[in-house]
């Protein structure tokens, strides 16, 4: 096994393709017909929750890996209420614990913050893996929001896992209506992986109410945060 997955306590960041072209070697261990999640977002900070959502799905979708990909910013959110590029990332090491979870700096490295930009990239570099989109169901609630999301959709299957406080919305998104002939029931999970886009399945799961925002409110003193 690569030293880039192994089981301890803090996962390593890896690089993938440096921005401007160059091509960094390939040492993330990512092979044809591997079947990977690719689990992105701010971890603002990391938690508990986002373990919970990265362990459902590759239980549920039957996953070999689960990348964790830590965005540089998100254009949806206020810069400056986001900790440095840096502390997320060693926040997502310390919480994606096992030995199929690893943490990758791309988006960093290639000064992406587009999805969109991401998966073009990692399809191009790693053609043959079978990748599968990640996300909690409050992201799918503004899904629509997000730059190219009709083109993400189109890209690789994805995987929806229920989150506290927005299992009403996102059953009645844009994206959930504009695709939900595409939708495939829970049974048929595990097949999701090497379903041809656009294709998604929402996976309804025991709720962690971890907030990486109610952390926040949490660190600053903010007696709004325990409600």
């Amino acid at each position: 096994m690569s030293r880039f997955f192994h089981s301890g306590p803090a996962p390593r960041a890896f690089g993938l393709p440096r921005a401007g072209g160059g091509v960094l070697a390939n040492r993330s261990g990512l092979s044809r017909g591997l079947r990977v999640g690719l689990f992105g977002g701010s971890f603002n900070p990391a938690h508990e929750g986002h373990l919970h959502v990265a362990r459902t799905a590759r239980v549920r979708l039957g996953l070999d890996r689960v990348m964790w990909l830590v965005s540089p910013g998100n254009p949806l959110k206020p810069a400056r209420d986001a900790d440095s590029f840096e502390a997320r990332l060693a926040s997502a090491r310390t919480v994606a614990r096992g030995p199929s979870m690893i943490v990758s700096d791309f988006e960093g490295r290639a000064g992406h913050n587009r999805t969109v930009q991401t998966l073009r990239a990692l399809r191009r570099r790693y053609p043959g893996v079978r990748f599968v989109w990640i996300m909690g169901s409050d992201n799918l609630a503004e899904f629509h929001r997000w730059r190219g999301w009709t083109e993400i959709l189109g890209l690789v299957p994805a995987a929806v896992i229920a989150r506290p406080g927005s299992l009403l919305n996102s059953r009645f998104a844009p994206a959930a209506r504009r695709f939900a002939r595409y939708r495939r029931p829970e049974s048929q999970a595990r097949l999701l992986p090497f379903t041809a886009p656009p294709a998604w399945v929402y996976l309804r799961a025991p709720l962690n109410p971890a907030s990486s925002t109610a952390i926040r409110r949490e660190r600053a003193g903010d007696p709004a945060a325990g409600s």
